[in-house]
């Protein structure tokens, strides 16, 4: 249980000495993770020469001997990566790691008289990646089929290391974000019982639970710019079109993500005082960042979790091996959809099965690792977001079984992360939230054969086709953010970055993932479309500024109500030059300031919060001349999304604006907050409580210092 303020004491440098039987506990568990290590080694040991002919063995007792030799190895080859790491940087350290994991195996095996390798030079790197493979395997039965073996392993270092911490002054904040985590999904997984973690601390009322509306657009980029700066206005999609440039910005996309942020950022962020922004799309104003895109690069060289992570057996070398099992369960389950026919669902298959991997495994346990180092030093607030949910859901499903379990996986790694928080001598109060939710439903193309841009082309009067905006490029976010970091570097590894990445590298920025993410746009485009989710913008690319309704009927008379009329559209929104922005569906209008409604309301099915979203959208700039939202479905509340995406998020209908805050109960809230806005000043109150925020005059006097 989280420690409250008021349970500590008032001068934390003077600690009451703990008690010796604390400390033999201590002793004690750390003698039974070395006994419970050893023999995991021994089984894998014993496994890989019963399998592999290239090693053999002299007896048993060289097999005993080679487990204490192994252990002693590696302990040595992690202090020594951990005493250069500030020479050889960040790089060094990954490259290192890996590489040292089979150092270790084959100074073990030669020093070792009674181990004995047979075949030519290829035998000591397949006997030291079979053992990997074993290792991994041993480690995943012996966690009850999960993959937490790195996460017990970053506990047990927290353990030896918690004599040696100094307190914190405050209480300080853990903000974990799980993306596309919506309010009703989270409700249920709590009834069925499936998240014994999360859902203990809403049982037992130490947390409260409350779904809250993200708004349009539901995406990650504009919620976080509302929670990390309380600048979600300058987001008005995924991706958009300005007219101004003439460019398709992406916001996952480096370059893109920190003009961007230099657009909402006052220095006053959620993270501005101290705080840690790690594997997010923004810095919410933080001095150290680590994986974000708007600061794309590496994490400091001198970071902990980074060396602990790439130099450790269950780390990085074992997260690799992992990675395999992982793609290996992504075709398995894919094709368990395809025999089992299930509707809807999309094909699974290229580059995401890659990053799948990539977020369900490396991308975890580095956020772990990374986070509990600053949980140790005290930091006074730390943001993190976890893909792994989002990810899968938007290709199985949001409530499929893959998608589930990842839910699940999410919860222990809460759970080990309140229990590294209980070891400390510093209390960290926990909020959980996700950034919006995800809708289900047959996409757009599935159900009308075409695609949006296709029906828009036959509508408009113009010369050349639509550019279409559409991709699947949220998830290559964090892949492109550590290439282009390591491709502009000035060393060996980033001078072959750059030559095998030099055809997918724009002005030094590695762009890996799909080509429609951002089309060439020429300056005699006339109609530019993008697409996030089950909303998309449309732009007359050569008519500036904002084109009224009255101008777009007279230069295409058939694109506002063929639009309108089409089956799988549910309302457009366009501002018209009498009474401003007008949403319209195919039985009714509705203007959005002055709520007056003709025919059928377009904007009823989408819930209470429809209106006030749709008119915020519609007045946010770069918003597209022609707003268009999907339709939904009357009884599964399922829309039809403008990307190839089973989960989608980014407009409106269904789950995906329910998005959800889980927070101590002592901090009572007298209603939800709307929008993301409204979350980021809740979070700004709670910190005040805590005394992390410093007021305006001190921040301005504490900059000047510096």
């Amino acid at each position: 249980m989280t420690k409250p303020p008021e349970q500590m004491s008032g001068d934390r440098r003077r600690r009451r000495p703990r008690p010796i039987w604390l400390d033999l506990r201590r002793t004690g568990r750390g003698l039974q993770a070395m006994l419970l290590g050893g023999l995991a080694s021994l089984i894998s040991l014993i496994i890989v020469f019963w399998t592999l002919p290239q090693i053999s063995s002299d007896g048993r007792l060289p097999i005993l001997r080679l487990v204490v030799l192994l252990a002693v190895f590696s302990m040595l080859m992690r202090w020594a990566l951990a005493g250069v790491a500030i020479l050889i940087g960040s790089i060094g350290v990954l490259v290192g790691g890996l590489l040292s994991q089979f150092g270790v195996v084959y100074l073990g095996i030669t020093v070792d008289p009674g181990v004995n390798l047979h075949g030519g030079v290829e035998a000591p790197l397949l006997v030291a990646i079979w053992m990997s493979t074993v290792s991994a395997f041993v480690g995943w039965v012996a966690y009850a089929g999960t993959d937490d073996a790195y996460v017990a392993e970053v506990m047990r270092v927290v353990h030896r290391r918690a004599r040696k911490i100094e307190a914190a002054p405050k209480t300080g904040m853990l903000i974990i974000q799980i993306d596309g985590l919506s309010e009703p999904l989270l409700n249920w997984m709590v009834l069925a019982g499936n998240l014994p973690n999360l859902g203990g601390w809403i049982r037992d009322g130490r947390h409260s639970m409350v779904g809250w509306h993200t708004g349009v657009p539901a995406t990650t980029p504009a919620s976080q710019a509302g929670i990390l700066h309380g600048g979600s206005g300058q987001i008005p999609a995924f991706r958009w079109y300005e007219k101004e440039t003439g460019r398709v910005m992406v916001t996952n996309r480096g370059r893109d993500a920190a003009e961007i942020e230099t657009r909402m950022s006052t220095g006053r962020g959620l993270l501005a005082d101290g705080g840690v922004s790690i594997s997010n799309n923004w810095s919410g104003d933080a001095d150290k960042c680590e994986l974000v895109f708007s600061r794309a690069g590496l994490p400091d060289s001198r970071s902990r979790g980074y060396v602990r992570f790439f130099s450790s057996p269950q780390g990085a070398a074992r997260g690799l091996i992992l990675c395999v099992a992982e793609m290996v369960k992504e075709l398995h389950q894919a094709r368990r959809q395809r025999v089992r026919h299930l509707v809807p669902r999309v094909k699974r298959g290229g580059s995401y099965i890659f990053l799948r991997a990539i977020s369900n495994v490396l991308l975890r346990d580095l956020n772990v690792s990374l986070i509990t180092d600053e949980l140790v030093k005290g930091t006074p607030v730390i943001y993190c977001d976890f893909v792994d949910y989002d990810e899968v859901a938007h290709h199985a499903g949001p409530t499929r079984p893959e998608s589930l379990q990842t839910l699940e996986g999410l919860d222990r790694v809460l759970g080990a992360l309140q229990r590294i928080i209980d070891i400390l001598p510093h209390s960290y109060e926990i909020v959980v939230l996700s950034d919006h939710g995800q809708s289900q439903g047959s996409t757009f193309l599935q159900r009308y054969g075409r695609t949006l841009t296709q029906v828009v082309d036959d509508l408009v009067d113009t010369t050349k086709e639509p550019v279409a905006a559409v991709g699947r490029s949220e998830g290559w976010g964090p892949v492109n953010a550590f290439l282009t970091e390591l491709s502009l570097r000035r060393s060996v590894a980033g001078t072959v970055t750059r030559r095998a990445l030099h055809g997918r590298a724009r002005s030094g920025e590695v762009e890996l993932g799909p080509k429609d993410c951002e089309p060439a746009v020429a300056a005699d485009e006339q109609v530019v479309v993008t697409a996030s989710g089950n909303l998309a913008l449309i732009y007359l690319a050569t008519t500036p500024g904002r084109v009224p309704l009255e101008e777009i009927e007279l230069l295409h008379p058939k694109l506002v109500n063929g639009l309108a009329t089409h089956p799988g559209v549910g309302f457009i929104v366009v501002d018209s030059l009498a009474e401003g922005p007008v949403a319209i569906g195919r039985a009714g209008v509705r203007v959005l300031r002055s709520g007056r409604i003709e025919g059928e309301d377009p904007l009823a099915p989408y819930g209470p919060f429809a209106p006030a979203s749709m008119l915020r959208q519609a007045e946010m700039p770069h918003n597209g001349d022609i707003v268009v939202v999907s339709r939904l479905d009357d009884y599964t509340h399922e829309v039809a999304a403008f990307e190839e995406l089973v989960g989608c998020h980014g407009g409106i209908g269904g789950w995906q604006t329910e998005a959800v805050l889980v927070h101590p109960s002592r901090w009572v809230l007298k209603e939800p907050p709307v929008g993301s806005d409204a979350v980021h000043e809740l979070l700004i109150n709670w910190l005040e409580k805590l005394g992390q925020r410093k007021d305006l005059r001190e921040s301005v006097e504490s900059s000047v210092e510096a």
